[in-house]
């Protein structure tokens, strides 16, 4: 029987204001308020509400049997609780399911495996907080930042304790193999490595209401016919797609939340059909081998590489820049510059940079803000000297300084884990005197 790991990507960018040269040193306030609101409201009304009100539906009358994971990042929670509160609302309905997934990545939707290992991280780290905070659950399978992965990449998710990872089943990577199984890293096998079936997620993605397409019109029979008809050996197919295709990329009109509707009663309709989440599929499905990736890949574009956020010299300069301050930024204390500098992170602002767009189609997609990759630079450029200015004000420029404000924090960070430890084996001993008081011989506690 195959598997279907259906996961769908819930991310909007924070959209920055337009920031002028003059203002430098002087407005340290950087965000288009309008466009972030309208941004988030226009997602959730024409995607993700009317798409999550879908899946609890088909959750309930499939009897359970079908089963479907997220990855929201960490600064469209940030927005949805601000913006839009019914989306994590409608999130949590789906979690109390127990059928939904939700999957750990980069609260910033950063490049920081690329950059930092600390930085990365702690980005890793306060996404998976998040996620339990609001769904009760602790992630166990990561994705990184556009679906980044090399062997190193996936070596240090091993050690931050994940059991698997999803990426893009490259071609340049797998040759002859199908992507339809389940591998392991290289340099840890015990992190197992899902890989996207690209070519069936960008038939819904990209193709799906493209009527000189020669799959068009595409139903769910046919889709699941499709399925079917992989290589009988193929074990997991993963679908990785984004939660803006059902609705915004792929408008209502063209018949895609309908789609949605049948995809999944069609699948189990077919006795070598079934739904796992990918934490399912890990654990039930033995690997067939190792994946070797010695250089990144990534889901971006026909290349499957890091040109779409680091193709061109703008984009090259922008990143180094805004990474060699991470020195700093472990010394400062302020959590409005800490918030920035997240923001700062996400990699849509580099890809706003992207000149592939602008040379191929005169212009560009609608998700870019800007008019060109230059004006894209020079907004983002501003923002970080003025952010820089902030950040030298608030912590030592001085190496040593910086040396020891940094090993200050590293001392408060230390002490803070001595003091939670104490509170915990306090706790412990407490309960262990409860259960050796006269009378208590069950070991529970006396109220």
């Amino acid at each position: 029987m195959k598997t279907i790991c259906l996961v769908f990507q819930v991310h909007q960018p924070v959209q920055f204001r337009k920031y002028r040269f003059f203002e430098i040193g002087k407005n340290h306030y950087y965000f288009d308020d309008y466009a972030n609101d309208t941004g988030m409201q226009k997602l959730a009304k024409k995607s993700i509400l009317p798409a999550n009100k879908i899946l609890l539906q088909l959750i309930k009358s499939c009897k359970e049997r079908f089963k479907v994971a997220f990855l929201i990042t960490g600064i469209t929670l940030e927005q949805t609780e601000i913006y839009t509160p019914e989306v994590i609302a409608s999130f949590q309905e789906l979690a109390k399911t127990g059928n939904v997934e939700f999957l750990s990545g980069t609260w910033s939707h950063s490049l920081s495996s690329l950059y930092d290992k600390e930085i990365f991280e702690d980005q890793v780290t306060r996404h998976s907080r998040k996620i339990i905070k609001l769904f009760g659950q602790k992630p166990e399978v990561f994705v990184n930042t556009g679906m980044i992965y090399s062997d190193e990449i996936g070596e240090q998710v091993a050690a931050l304790g994940y059991k698997g990872i999803i990426t893009e089943g490259a071609r340049h990577v797998l040759g002859w193999k199908s992507p339809d199984f389940v591998y392991v890293n290289v340099l840890n096998p015990r992190l197992k490595v899902l890989m996207r079936n690209f070519r069936l997620c960008d038939d819904l993605t990209f193709r799906f209401s493209n009527t000189h397409w020669s799959g068009f019109p595409l139903t769910a029979e046919k889709y699941v016919d499709w399925l079917q008809k992989t290589d009988k050996k193929d074990e997991v197919i993963n679908l990785f797609v984004n939660y803006e295709t059902f609705g915004t990329i792929q408008p209502k009109e063209s018949g895609i939340f309908d789609f949605l509707k049948a995809l999944p009663p069609a699948v189990l309709n077919n006795p070598g059909l079934s739904f796992e989440t990918p934490a399912e599929a890990i654990r039930n499905h033995q690997p067939v081998s190792a994946v070797h990736v010695p250089y990144p890949v990534s889901w971006a574009d026909e290349e499957r590489d890091l040109s779409a956020w680091l193709g061109n010299e703008l984009q090259k300069e922008a990143s180094s820049k805004l990474y060699a301050l991470k020195k700093q930024m472990e010394a400062n204390n302020d959590t409005e510059i800490e918030t920035h500098w997240n923001y700062l992170q996400a990699c849509d602002h580099f890809h706003y940079m992207s000149t592939k767009f602008f040379a191929k189609q005169k212009g560009y997609p609608y998700w870019n803000p800007y008019p060109s990759p230059y004006e894209a630079f020079i907004n983002f450029m501003n923002i970080l000297s003025d952010f820089k200015l902030r950040l030298d004000a608030n912590v030592p420029k001085d190496r040593h300084a910086l040396e020891i404000a940094h090993l200050n924090k590293k001392i408060k960070e230390k002490n803070a884990l001595i003091k939670k430890m104490r509170t915990e084996l306090n706790r412990l001993k407490k309960e262990k005197k409860t259960e050796k008081k006269p009378g208590n011989n069950s070991g529970k506690k006396i109220k």
